[in-house]
């Protein structure tokens, strides 16, 4: 996972099929996947390339908040303070989808729009 400043740090599939996209994708790309059990119940599948990961594969269905959503990639921004940035973001015309919480072991993370309607995530990248 980069972590600069405004680079792309994390890529992440949420899908309603994690197990058959942990399988495909491991088989297209040559990824090796770990996969960590998650509060809510569901996994969370790390894709490795060697030791560095490379994305994560979301399950959707326990979450009410992605209902109606299709299945889709998903990329991050570093930033060296997310709490600020979500600040910035709605000064400058933005919106928060959801405001910045904490994930253990991966950083701190908020989702927000950006004026013209696209929806990204900004993380202040921990360790994994």
């Amino acid at each position: 996972m980069s972590q600069l400043h405004g680079t792309f740090c994390w890529n992440e599939l949420n899908t309603r099929d994690p197990d058959g996209a942990a399988h495909h994708y491991a088989s297209l790309m040559g990824w090796q996947i770990e996969t960590a059990p998650m509060a809510d119940g569901s996994n969370y599948h790390v894709a490795m390339r060697g030791d560095t990961p490379v994305a994560g594969i979301f399950d959707m269905r326990p979450h009410a908040f992605m209902n109606g959503m299709p299945d889709h990639w998903f990329s991050y921004i570093a930033h060296d303070d997310v709490d600020r940035a979500v600040t910035d973001f709605e000064a400058a015309g933005g919106a928060v989808r959801r405001p910045a919480f904490d994930v253990p072991g991966t950083g701190r993370i908020a989702i927000v729009v950006d004026p013209i309607g696209a929806v990204i995530g900004l993380m202040t990248p921990g360790t994994m």
